[in-house]
């Protein structure tokens, strides 16, 4: 990334800013704006999430915070209550209260004599949803919204239930956050209240899966902030951004279909990441786009911010199976609209084993498969945060406890952009039960390599509302799509679609072990074909190299580690997938902060014994400076029986070597239809 020194407007920050709400609780604010901005209003951009302004995310914010506020911005970043240097406590995500909160930041911000009273928001994962989240409630001061690794479902195509499946990504994230939500605020900014407002956290939010777990079907608690309920209710314009590696791409291409206001989107190769510091490469001059959507939707410049195409999609050339990639080979396509004219559904047969055009009848057969739990062990994470090695592995290991389909070698290159579908005419053994399909790209030596996957809870075929057991013996046709790619096959190779009844430790597996009966001829893949010449390419313009402002300076103490690490015991059947996330001790130099990180996660079953999964998530998070240090340990233990689920949680708080707090939790939450 280039680090741009010279920018249009000389600039000031203001490191700590108390932002008050309605009943009286202060939200710790930093903000970047021009000096000139005293005299000469200018339009402010909000980030309002709950990582922490003044370490865990300051690196990051250093970059494009300054580089917005010096083309002419007010750059406002905010810890949500309870988070950061933040009053009060974070009790879970997306409440009602932490909206309230944003639209009493935004009305604060609009009425600085800084500010011209033109708002936008910006932010990815938490701050993309709370961006759209706060456009559908119509504050009166937000003119535009820019938007990263989001959803507009709460429910389905976030990290809790994909398909009515439970993902593990559900309990990963509840340890996450509950790492975070009780971390104490910096003494250098709060004084000595610091020890009381960690107090009252820790005390007050515990493990949010608890709650979660408590709504394992679609009902209000997910409709409330899912813009996908009403998506008339957003009204300003969007621009839209997510990486085919990450868990969020399916929603940027939902509101270029939904949504009636100006929107652009954009899908490159990229984890969980801001475009400019994409990983997989290639990153791309992200910040310049945001700044040109800012000046046409805030300042009301004609720079012909909506030119082009409404999709740039990075559409990726075949690689082999690998857990990381630099970069991603590849070439930017673009759609004028969605649904786009140029994509073809095309729908396959499933024959005996082979993909087939539905041009001759097949005959029926019945064909079956009882996955073993060790399907899925190579499946990589949800979303890809670029923890390396954190991507699926070559597939054929998996494939071996699946049912597989597969094209003839391709004579020529064929393309896909979009939800492949899958349509089965199926039958269970059990009244609970999942489907898992992935498609791959297999080369002439056989590696695998998966392209995108999809799920269904059985029970969850008609409504995530309302689902309802299975007959077993009965025969049922179900159709599910997949997560949404852009994908070039290459001659020679093959497009494999597989079917598994457990994808562990992805997703939750059912209950018991399942006998899966798929009947051939009725059942078909459907590919979003896109069969277009370069002649017919919407023309792209190319994005500029990835820059931003110089960020600030940071020490490795101690160094980092990433690993994954699958464990199979032969001796009593057990299997685990380990991983290590550990981000080192840092030095902030600019505060005289260490800040150590660690995450470790547990995944482990035994034989085919589906009583036994069991997920584990532990963190240890300290900050210290000076004689004072300050230390917070998670634990989160989930495990099953075929009718509940077991849940064990604790908390223990340091003062140095001296624990000052601890807390357990032990629940058991009955399963229902999952």
């Amino acid at each position: 990334m280039r680090t741009v020194s010279s920018l249009p407007y000389e600039i000031k920050e203001d490191e700590h800013v108390w932002i008050p709400t309605a009943d009286g609780t202060r939200l710790a604010a930093r903000v970047w704006r021009p000096l000139s901005s005293e005299d000469e209003p200018v339009p402010a951009i909000l980030e309002y999430i709950p990582y922490r302004k003044r370490d865990l995310t300051a690196w990051r914010d250093s970059i494009h915070h300054p580089y917005i506020a010096g083309h002419g911005y007010a750059c406002v970043r905010v810890d949500l209550r309870g988070s950061g240097d933040s009053e009060g406590v974070l009790r879970d995500e997306y409440l009602e209260q932490e909206q309230l909160d944003a639209e009493d930041v935004l009305a604060w911000i609009a009425a600085q004599p800084w500010c011209t009273g033109r708002t936008g928001m910006m932010g990815i994962s938490w701050g993309g949803f709370a961006a759209l989240q706060l456009a559908a409630r119509k504050p009166e001061s937000l003119g535009a919204i820019v938007i990263s690794s989001f959803t507009d479902d709460r429910y389905s195509d976030d990290m809790h239930y994909e398909g009515g499946c439970l993902l593990s990504d559900n309990l990963a994230e509840a340890g996450t956050m509950f790492a975070h939500s009780t971390l104490p605020p910096d003494p250098m900014l709060v004084g000595g209240r610091w020890r009381d407002m960690w107090l009252e956290r820790m005390s007050n939010a515990g493990p949010w899966i608890d709650e979660w777990l408590e709504h394992q079907h679609r009902d209000e608690y997910w409709q409330h902030a899912s813009v996908c309920e009403s998506y008339d209710s957003v009204s300003v314009p969007v621009l839209a951004s997510s990486g085919w590696a990450d868990g969020y791409s399916n929603a940027v291409t939902r509101l270029l279909e939904n949504l009636d206001v100006p929107r652009k989107g954009l899908i490159g190769p990229w984890s969980h990441k801001y475009p400019h510091l994409g990983v997989p490469g290639p990153a791309i001059g992200y910040l310049q786009e945001v700044v040109r959507w800012w000046d046409h939707w805030l300042k009301d410049a004609d720079n012909g911010a909506l030119d082009g195409p409404m999709l740039h999609a990075w559409m990726q050339d075949s690689v082999p199976p690998s857990t990381s990639y630099e970069d991603r080979p590849g070439r930017w396509v673009g759609e004028p609209e969605l649904p786009s004219p140029h994509i073809e559904p095309t729908q396959y047969s499933l024959a005996r084993h082979r993909i087939a055009l539905p041009e001759n009848p097949i005959p029926e057969e019945t064909l079956t498969v009882e996955s073993p739990l060790s399907v899925g062990q190579f499946a990589g994470k949800w979303a890809s945060y670029n923890a390396p090695p954190d991507l699926p592995y070559d597939q054929r290991e998996e494939d071996g406890g699946s049912l597989v389909f597969d094209t003839e070698a391709l004579t020529e290159p064929y393309e896909i952009l979009g939800a492949p579908e899958v349509t089965l005419e199926l039958s269970v053994d059990k009244p609970v039960a999942m489907v898992a399909a992935r498609l791959s790209d297999v080369a002439e030596d056989g590696r695998a390599t998966r392209v995108t996957y999809g799920m269904l809870n059985l029970t969850h075929r008609d409504s995530n509302e309302a689902p309802e057991p299975l007959e077993p013996g009965r025969r049922y046709r179900v159709s599910f799509e997949l997560n949404g790619v852009a994908q070039s096959f290459p001659p020679g190779h093959r497009i494999r679609l597989s079917l598994s009844t457990s994808y562990w430790p992805l997703a939750w597996p059912p209950p018991e072990p399942v006998l899966l009966s798929v009947y051939t001829g009725s059942s078909s893949l459907t590919l979003p074909r896109r069969p277009i010449s370069e002649s017919d390419e919407v023309p792209t313009r190319p994005f500029g190299e990835p820059e931003g402002a110089e960020p600030i300076s940071m020490t490795q103490v101690r160094p980092s580690e990433h690993k994954w690490t699958v464990c199979r015991e032969l001796t009593d059947y057990s299997s685990a997938l380990e991983i290590v996330k550990d981000n080192g001790t840092v030095h902030f130099d600019d505060i005289d902060l260490d800040v150590a990180k660690r995450a470790y996660e547990k995944y482990s079953w035994v034989a085919d014994d589906f009583e036994s999964p069991t997920g584990e998530t532990n963190w240890t998070v300290t900050f210290s400076r000076g004689g004072w240090s300050a230390t917070t340990v998670t634990r989160t233990r989930l495990s099953c029986t075929d009718a509940d689920f077991v849940l064990h949680a604790q908390i223990d708080g340091y003062e140095g070597d001296q624990r000052t707090y601890s807390n357990n939790w032990s629940r058991v939450i009955p399963r229902r239809f999952v």
